[in-house]
């Protein structure tokens, strides 16, 4: 039997519909490019001022260990790590590699764990840096 196919989705449809991992993908590398556009202004600000100087990079510190900045840098880490990975798997197939559906599927997969596990890891090594 498999899935039930949809041809035009209503609005009432579009919390049964399944997306595959490509799709949800796709839908994430628009969102996490957006947001890195819309926070690059403050990212070079707080980068520069961790440069300028001892106190600067202490102020950084102090901010980061605020619960609210700390969430928005580890939103900032996820949306940095996975629009990587997904400009990799772009710039693979435009090497004509991996275009199959099965193929885009395993890919989505690969991308979203990937972008998920380097955020983990980051945030973890950044609470130690913190707080140890």
């Amino acid at each position: 039997m498999g899935r039930k196919k949809f041809r035009n989705i209503r609005i009432d449809q579009i919390l049964s519909y399944r997306l595959p991992a490509a799709g949800i993908m796709s839908i994430l590398h628009r969102v996490s490019g957006a947001s890195l556009f819309l926070m690059f202004p403050f990212i070079v600000y707080f980068f520069d001022l961790s440069l300028s100087s001892e106190q600067g990079y202490k102020e950084v510190l102090a901010l980061l260990s605020h619960p609210m900045f700390f969430v928005i840098y580890v939103g900032i880490v996820w949306a940095f790590s996975h629009h990587f990975f997904a400009g990799i798997r772009h710039l693979i197939c435009d090497l004509h590699f991996g275009l199959s559906k099965e193929s885009a599927s395993k890919w989505g997969l690969v991308v979203n764990v990937s972008a998920i596990l380097v955020t983990i890891i980051l945030a973890i090594l950044s609470l130690k840096m913190l707080y140890f």
